[in-house]
């Protein structure tokens, strides 16, 4: 086996998936254009904006992408690539795929809501509560950690802060001339697409540098703005150009695969348990999240894409498109990492970090591309750059879907006024940045982390327990996201119950705590669906 059939036989199955199931699911849905979708009929500017399908499915992927397809499957790969394959196979097909797609169309049915929203109809308003105080908590975490990974980026990396300024600028550029001057979107995305790599020149001979501490107030700053103006000037044309970024970076990584015609140097399978990492199941599960699916992209298939969805049908290649794009990444990463003799393999990710093997996995692909002459170290800072565009776009992203689930929590019944000003978009945006500040602050974010994972996703199986129940409503078939339900809830119930022991017994005494309370926040919320599931 080497890495030209691994990605050949990964091309193929997500084809036939993306045809076969992603047609099932449709028929099941009954996704049809004739239903006018929110982004038409509560058309307000700001979030409410129909968008064309190509550009929907960059803002999406580029949103959902960040660097979870590229660390989860790199740190992974020490189980061996079988497992990590084989997940990110199949899990893409018929769970992440299914989240994902099913998530967009129940909430464009729901006025573009969250799944919150979903659960509030299905299954109550205190169902609704915890999920949208669970979603808000852990998109602070989000924006305190990619704030700190950001800052350090621009910090010793200095050409990529250049670049990204300029990428924002470019992007507001690009949105007023589809949008207010009606330029041809072709002819704008050609235009985007040279300046945004004349950008990533002019990063290496006008580096911004500042320190850590200033670039973490300018991005608390930057993340307000891109919260409250309206999604058409800046967060949908930003992520839409650096889609382009990244299909370069995958496109010419998957060239250069049949160039070089790697061979898979890691064992194919290595051990049932890795060290600060855990043991097969659940860890393989939880570490490798957003190529076969993650809890996050739920989030923003009902927060920001449903609310931008021009035709049901586009749902589709966004969705369900998307999941199977971001998993041929993780093939990818897999890929980059497998070709390496396992002794490199190993000393770079304990000494440099997942994106570092990542970066020189691919550098090495492109460099054995004849006909473009990329260095390896041109092509690791390339490929480096790629990785901060994408955690800064998930930063952003991250900050106005706080915002919403913010808004949404303290939504009142019956028209009444009080409450309005608390669900106000600055005021909503300026508690969220405040808080996620705050805790960035705090230098205790960090401690926090390894319960994220699970966390992110248990978002999946709770989001999947929203749409078994709107399913069964329907009085639809519920296997294809009833299964992928139950597999996620003992996925994340045994990774939440193993990481309080393990800190219990450690002395982390916070992190137990939060293991446990999500825990039983699972399990209440599961409770609740059974016994709608029952009376339907």
């Amino acid at each position: 086996m080497n890495g030209i059939e691994l990605v050949l036989i990964a091309l193929f199955v997500y084809v036939l998936g993306y045809k076969i199931y992603g047609g099932y699911i449709t028929r099941t849905l009954e996704v049809n254009n004739k239903n006018a979708t929110p982004s038409h009929t509560m058309n307000d500017g700001v979030d409410y904006c129909p968008a064309k399908a190509p550009v929907l499915l960059g803002h999406h992927f580029a949103s959902i992408a960040g660097a979870g397809p590229i660390v989860g499957p790199v740190i992974a790969a020490g189980f061996g690539w079988v497992p990590v394959y084989l997940w990110v196979l199949f899990g893409a097909i018929f769970i992440g795929g299914v989240h994902d797609y099913s998530s967009i169309i129940a909430s464009v049915r729901h006025q573009s809501k969250s799944i919150g929203f979903i659960i509030q109809s299905y299954i109550g308003e205190s169902g609704k509560k915890l999920f949208l105080l669970f979603s808000w908590a852990t998109l602070i975490l989000v924006i305190a950690v990619f704030t700190i990974i950001v800052s350090d980026t621009f910090t010793h990396i200095p050409s990529s802060a250049t670049s990204s300024v300029l990428f924002i600028l470019i992007a507001i550029l690009f949105g007023l001339s589809i949008y207010k001057l009606k330029v041809n979107l072709v002819i704008s995305t050609i235009i985007g697409i040279v300046l945004l790599f004349l950008c990533i020149m002019a990063g290496n001979y006008f580096p911004i540098q500042l320190s850590k501490f200033s670039w973490q107030l300018i991005l608390f700053g930057y993340i307000f703005a891109a919260s409250v103006t309206p999604v058409w000037i800046l967060l949908q044309p930003r992520d839409y150009l650096n889609s382009f970024f990244l299909y370069s970076l995958m496109i010419g990584g998957f060239i250069g695969v049949f160039f070089a015609s790697p061979s898979v140097n890691i064992p194919a399978f290595s051990s049932f348990s890795i060290e600060k990492v855990g043991y097969l199941f659940p860890a393989l599960f939880v570490t490798v999240a957003c190529g076969a699916i993650s809890g996050f992209h739920s989030l923003v298939g009902s927060g920001t894409t449903a609310k931008q969805l021009d035709k049901e049908s586009d749902a589709r290649i966004v969705g369900y498109g998307g999941m199977l794009i971001e998993g041929l990444l993780a093939v990818l990463s897999l890929v980059a990492v497998a070709a390496m003799v396992n002794k490199e393999f190993i000393d770079i990710l304990v000494n440099k970090g997942p994106v570092a093997a990542f970066s020189l996995g691919v550098a090495r692909f492109l460099n054995a591309i004849p006909f473009l002459n990329i260095s390896i170290e041109a092509g690791q800072s390339f490929s480096a750059l790629a990785v901060s565009a994408f955690a800064l776009t998930s930063l952003d992203t991250a900050t106005r879907l706080a915002r919403f689930m913010f808004q949404e929590f303290f939504e009142i019944k019956d028209n009444q006024r009080s409450g309005l000003i608390i669900q106000n978009r600055f005021v909503a945006t300026g508690i969220t940045v405040g808080v996620g500040a705050a805790l960035t602050f705090s230098g205790q974010t960090m401690s926090i982390w390894p319960v994220f994972g699970s966390a992110n996703q248990l978002l999946a199986a709770l989001a999947l327990l929203a749409l078994t129940a709107w399913v069964a409503y329907l009085r639809k078939r519920i296997n294809f996201v009833l299964i992928p339900m139950l597999f996620m809830f003992a996925v994340t119930l045994t990774s939440l119950g193993m990481l309080a022991i393990t800190n219990f017994n450690s002395a982390h005494y916070l992190l137990s705590i939060i293991s446990f309370l999500l825990f039983l926040l699972a399990i209440s919320l599961g409770v609740k669906t059974y016994n709608v599931l029952v009376k339907n």
